[in-house]
C-alpha cells in the first residue's frame, strides 16, 4: 500500500501545493479529522476519521486501498501527527511519501506582515508549557493553543500577564485560512481578559524591562534584593563557569538566597530543572519574585532546611552551596548518595568555611578539586575622580564526585 501524508495546512484546500492536490487525486480513500474531511465528504472518495496514529493504521490495514491519503493539519514537520505515523507505517510495510503544507505561524505572519525565522515556535496545545520562560528568553514566541483550560489563548495570556508581559504586543488568528477567519491585535494584557474562537493561535513579541533569561551575565541591578544576601555578579559568573552547567541537567542552588545563581543557572540549563532550596521565608518570597521576573520557569522553589530538604529531591547533576548553615558535610554526601558523579561548587566567606570545606572535599570521594580566589574591586565616585572600592574576597571550591553508584 502506498500511503501520502498531506500537510493540509491551516484548513482551506486552497492553500494545498501542486504535489498534494496531486497525491489527493490519486487516492482512493481519505483519513483525518473530522475538519479536514469536510471539503471531502461529498466527493467519490470515501473518507474515514482517523486521528490517532494506532487508529490510522488500523484504518489503513482495513481498508484494502493501495493508495490512501492521510490528511494532516498544518504542516508535516511542524508539531504534526507525521512525527509519529511515519515510522509506524514504514515498519508495517508501508510505502509512505511526505507533502508539506502552510504551517499556521507561515500563514499568521504572512497576515500580519512579520518575518517568522527569529521567530521561536512553541505549542501548548495538549502539553506542558510556560508561556513566559519563552518570552523571556526568546522574545518573539509563537503559540499553538488548545480550547480548554491552561492552553487557551486567553489563560496563556494571563500565565503572560503575570508573568510580566503584560505591555507585550500580541496577536491572536482564529479560524485562519477559513471565510469566517479572524486576526486579533492587541496588548497580552487584554487578551488575558478576552475568550476567543476554537482553532486559534497566539503570537507574542515580549518588549523585556530587564535583561532576559538566556544571557550568560545579567548584572546585579536585574535582580530583587531585599535584605537577603545575594551571591554578586563576579562571583556568580565565575561559579556558573565552575559548574559546567548543561543545557538538559538538573541543579541544586543550597542556600539559594535571592535565587540569583539559580536564575542564572535555569537561563543556561534551558532544557533542564533548577532546585532552589532555601529556609529563610523573606528569601523565598524574592526567590520567586526573581523566578518570575526573569521567566525561569524551570526554576523549583524547596523551602526548608538543608540536608533535610534535599531527602526528595531528583538527583543533581551539579549542586551549588552558596549558604550551608554548618551542615556542609551532610549536603555534600547527600548530593553524592544521589549521583556519586555529581559536581559541586562551595562558596566560601570565611576561613573556617574555606577549611572546612578543602578538607570535605579532599575526605570524600572527589576529584579535580580546585580553589580559587575571586577578589572584586568596583569604582565609585568621588567628587570627580574614580577610586577602587574592594568587595569581600569569595573562595569558590569545586570538584567532581568519583563515587560508584551505591557506595558514595
Amino acid at each position: 500500500m502506498k500511503v501520502s501524508l498531506v500537510g493540509m495546512g491551516p484548513g482551506s484546500p486552497a492553500l494545498l501545493t501542486r504535489a498534494a492536490t496531486a497525491a489527493l487525486a490519486r487516492a482512493e480513500l481519505f483519513i483525518g479529522a473530522p475538519r479536514l474531511l469536510e471539503p471531502y465528504r461529498q466527493g467519490a472518495v470515501p473518507c474515514r476519521e482517523a486521528v490517532l496514529a494506532r487508529d490510522i493504521l488500523a484504518a489503513l490495514e482495513q481498508s484494502g486501498a493501495e493508495n490512501a491519503a492521510v490528511l494532516l493539519s498544518g504542516d508535516t514537520g511542524f508539531y504534526s501527527g507525521a512525527k509519529g505515523l511515519r515510522p509506524l507505517l514504514l515498519e508495517a510495510g508501508m510505502e509512505v511519501e511526505t507533502f508539506p503544507g502552510v504551517s499556521s505561524l507561515q500563514y499568521l505572519c504572512a497576515k500580519i506582515g512579520t518575518p517568522w525565522e527569529d521567530i521561536h515556535p512553541a505549542s501548548a496545545h495538549g502539553r506542558a508549557c510556560c508561556p513566559g520562560e519563552l518570552v523571556a528568553r526568546y522574545g518573539r514566541v509563537f503559540f499553538l493553543t488548545g480550547e480548554s483550560g491552561d492552553q487557551t489563548p486567553r489563560a496563556l495570556c494571563a500565565a503572560l500577564e503575570q508573568a510580566g508581559w503584560g505591555k507585550a504586543r500580541a496577536w491572536v488568528g482564529s479560524r485562519l485560512s477559513y471565510p469566517n477567519e479572524e486576526i486579533f491585535s492587541g496588548r497580552v494584557e487584554e487578551f488575558s481578559r478576552q475568550d476567543f474562537p476554537p482553532l486559534s493561535v497566539l503570537l507574542v513579541q515580549g518588549e523585556p524591562a530587564c535583561p532576559p533569561a538566556g544571557t550568560f551575565g545579567i548584572p546585579d541591578s536585574g535582580f530583587v534584593r531585599g535584605q537577603v544576601p545575594m551571591t554578586k555578579e563576579e562571583v556568580r559568573a565565575a561559579a556558573l563557569s565552575k559548574l559546567r552547567v548543561a543545557p538538559g541537567g538538573t541543579y541544586w542552588d543550597v542556600g539559594a538566597g535571592t535565587g540569583s545563581v539559580a536564575v542564572a543557572i535555569s537561563a543556561l540549563a534551558r532544557d533542564g530543572r533548577v532546585l532552589a532550596v532555601e529556609r529563610d521565608p523573606e528569601a523565598c518570597g524574592l526567590i520567586l519574585e526573581n523566578a518570575a521576573r526573569f521567566g525561569a520557569g524551570n526554576l523549583t522553589l524547596v523551602q526548608g532546611e538543608a540536608p533535610a530538604a534535599l531527602g526528595d529531591l531528583p538527583a543533581p547533576d551539579g549542586v551549588f552551596v552558596g549558604g550551608s548553615g554548618g551542615s556542609l558535610e551532610d549536603i555534600l554526601k547527600t548530593a553524592l548518595e544521589k549521583n556519586p558523579r555529581v559536581r559541586v561548587v562551595v562558596a566560601a566567606v570565611t576561613l573556617e568555611t574555606l577549611s572546612r570545606g578543602a578538607a570535605l572535599l579532599d575526605a570524600l570521594p572527589f576529584a579535580g578539586v580546585e580553589v580559587s580566589q575571586i577578589t572584586v574591586a568596583r569604582a565609585r565616585e568621588l567628587g570627580r575622580y574614580h577610586l577602587m572600592t574592594g568587595q569581600n574576597p569569595v573562595f569558590l571550591l569545586s570538584g567532581e564526585g568519583q563515587g560508584k553508584e551505591g557506595t558514595p
